[in-house]
């Protein structure tokens, strides 16, 4: 199953995209909150179909990568889920070694 992101909130400092299937089937949302002051960006995600694990990963972390480079002084935190699992992103694992 493919997926993709579909706007629903954009503003400078925030976004909210929801997830959802080729068939435009919603199964999911991802925001992105920046505080520029506190120079933080927090991510939070969820999706809810296990089967797309991989797939969601390869959609989030290059948007994810865009975002850094538009504000590269950022400190990002997040938490992402599909079916209640934890994703752990590149730089999560990296961070941790």
């Amino acid at each position: 199953m493919q997926i993709y992101f579909s706007p629903e909130f954009l503003k400078e400092d925030a976004q909210v995209l929801n997830i959802v299937t080729d068939e435009n089937k919603p199964v999911g949302y991802i925001a992105f909150l920046m505080d520029s002051e506190k120079k933080k960006m927090y991510v939070y995600g969820q999706l809810q179909e296990e089967g797309v694990y991989e797939d969601f990963k390869d959609l989030v972390h290059p948007y994810l990568q865009g975002l850094k480079k538009l504000k590269p002084d950022l400190e990002v935190f997040s938490y992402l889920a599909v079916g209640g699992k934890k994703v752990e992103l590149e730089e999560e694992k990296q961070q941790k070694e």
